[in-house]
């Protein structure tokens, strides 16, 4: 046997190993091999970390894993309750925390006027503040062309524009600092090429956060200032009620039913945080399939092209949502 036959040996065995992992893993594979051998969410022990949109799903369990981590907290989120909740929780499970070490920061994050008197704030309070998860934001169900333009402007505001904003003056504050860590919860959504149709308006933010997000990180490759995009696909929250629609002010209002293909918010967190102790650049967190056809999507677009013309873009969607049906409009 030569060496190229056998280099070609190697490289198919290797492809097929790949393939198989992923039909064993809720993750990207790195993200699980940093699961397995990576920095436990023990070695954030003692930093501060300020978690937007920490009131309920991804992000009120993000909370919880730091928390359990021994992380200092700053949440924020509109419902000030709901944060009280979030805090108490965080405080029964939280390693050595006390009162002081998490504080509740409510505010609207599309009140770009606000942010810096908020960061300052979350300063005079800890006297630092080592990594900012920006997790606010909220998803869509509509159709395309049917989308009132207002809807764009008021996705933009909130999943983009409010991110934005308070991400720069963090950044700002870390280069001064000499460290920092920026992390952004986008979704599989933001992900090149993945097949999520009926959510246009949340696609169009998710890949706008990438595209800004790592242009910081390619500005900053040199510095001590990390950028993680994290990447969930459906998890089971109260997100598709609270989603966009077609119309300005109008919720989808349809409840995540048990028969749908979703993570547990539990398990998100959790590779949530172990993405951001191990400065991931990017993390896919999701059940199958959406890890194997991110990777078809991404790396095979030719096949996924195929894939989508076959199947259509609603069996897309009920893989995603049982329940739910969107008109599929051809003329």
């Amino acid at each position: 046997m030569n060496f190229i036959t056998s280099l070609a040996l190697i490289a198919v065995a290797y492809a097929i190993l790949y393939v198989i992992a992923l039909l064993f893993v809720d993750c990207d594979l790195r993200l699980a091999w940093a699961e397995k051998f990576g920095k436990p969410t023990d070695c954030l022990a003692g930093k501060v970390v300020w978690i937007t949109g920490a009131s309920s799903g991804i992000g009120e369990h993000i909370s919880l894993a730091l928390a359990r981590a021994g992380v200092k907290l700053v949440l924020s989120a509109r419902r000030e309750h709901e944060l009280e909740r979030v805090k108490q929780n965080c405080l029964k499970i939280g390693k050595n925390l006390t009162e002081e070490d998490i504080l509740i920061l409510p505010m609207d994050m599309t009140a770009v006027e606000n942010h810096s008197e908020c960061f300052h704030q979350v300063i005079s309070h800890f006297g630092q503040l080592d990594i900012l998860v920006n997790n606010a934001g909220r998803s869509q169900r509509a159709n395309w062309e049917d989308i009132d333009l207002a809807v764009d402007k008021e996705m933009f505001d909130l999943n983009v524009f409010g991110v934005l904003s308070l991400s720069r003056i963090a950044v700002k504050y870390f280069m001064k600092m000499k460290v920092g860590h920026i992390v952004v919860t986008s979704s599989l959504v933001g992900v090149n090429a993945t097949p999520f149709p009926f959510s246009a308006s949340y696609a169009g933010a998710k890949h706008a956060l990438h595209g800004y997000f790592n242009a910081l990180r390619s500005e900053k490759i040199l510095s001590n200032i990390n950028v993680t995009l994290l990447c969930p696909g459906p998890v089971f929250s109260n997100f598709l009620a609270e989603s966009f629609t077609d119309r300005p002010g109008e919720k989808f209002g349809k409840a995540v039913q048990p028969t749908d293909r979703r993570m547990s918010v539990e398990r998100c967190g959790h590779l949530c945080a172990v993405a951001i102790a191990n400065k991931l650049n990017e993390a896919w967190i999701s059940l199958l399939p959406y890890i194997p056809l991110c990777y078809i999507f991404v790396y095979y677009p030719n096949i996924g092209d195929h894939m989508m013309r076959l199947l259509g873009p609603n069996f897309f969607l009920k893989i995603r949502d049982t329940q739910v049906k969107m008109e599929t409009k051809t003329e």
